[in-house]
């Protein structure tokens, strides 16, 4: 996506938001929202969450899941937004592993519990800024193929930084789903983050300019774990 006409890009895109309801695994669809997703406070109104500091940056759930879905380490994970990612900015993905003796369907992933596994983070392409997810209504990540087996909550997250030019001004659409890791590996995933905790209202990765135009740009949090 190129940022040529910044004005209107807020134009008409200043009431088009959207969430992540369903996933896909291994390329098969769930057929029904809210399946193995936790719905999200913005089931209705598809408003992002503004404030970092907030502890809707977990998962933003209103209930949590109904099932659990299977995918073997290695496999591709995906979700599905209700409409197009109207907003350009970077796509991350993070897992937390839910304690063996706790039950997934009511676990709270408070502390640092989090790792990030991958990010659709901005292409610089000369004066320009492309930006792979934007558009996308389907978005997906491998999961590393070293990931410990377990049950897991898979959290995606997609940063708005269309009216980003201030503090507060980025819009962050998030949910998470329940997912149980089969044939997995021995891996220690990290850094772990916790939710909120890992980003600042501050940080640049959560702030952008059209004037002058950003020469670099960097998703916030922490590094993607790939495996080891």
């Amino acid at each position: 996506m190129k940022l040529l006409a910044p004005l209107m890009l807020l134009a008409s895109t200043a009431e088009a938001h959207y969430r992540f309801s369903r996933i896909v695994v291994n390329g098969v669809a769930e057929a029904k929202e809210w399946t193995a997703v936790r719905q999200t406070k913005n089931y209705q109104g598809n408003q992002g969450v503004t404030d970092v500091n907030s502890n809707d940056m977990r998962c933003f759930q209103m209930r949590t899941g109904t099932s659990t879905a299977t995918i073997n380490a290695g496999g591709t994970l995906g979700f599905i937004a209700n409409s197009q990612i109207t907003h350009f900015g970077p796509v991350s993905f993070y897992m937390a592993r839910v304690p063996d003796n706790a039950n997934i369907n009511t676990w709270e992933p408070a502390g640092n519990v989090w790792f990030k596994v991958a990010v659709i983070d901005a292409v610089r392409k000369g004066n320009d800024w492309d930006w792979p997810a934007y558009n996308k209504v389907q978005v997906d990540f491998t999961v590393p193929k070293s990931v410990p087996s377990g049950k897991y909550l898979v959290r995606v997250e997609s940063i708005a930084l269309h009216q980003a030019q201030s503090v507060g001004g980025a819009q962050i659409y998030l949910s998470c789903a329940q997912v149980e890791v089969t044939d997995g590996g021995n891996g220690t995933p990290g850094p772990l983050v916790s939710f909120p905790g890992a980003y600042r209202s501050n940080d640049q990765g959560l702030l952008w300019s059209y004037y002058p135009v950003k020469t670099s740009y960097t998703a916030p949090g922490p590094k993607v774990w790939t495996g080891n």
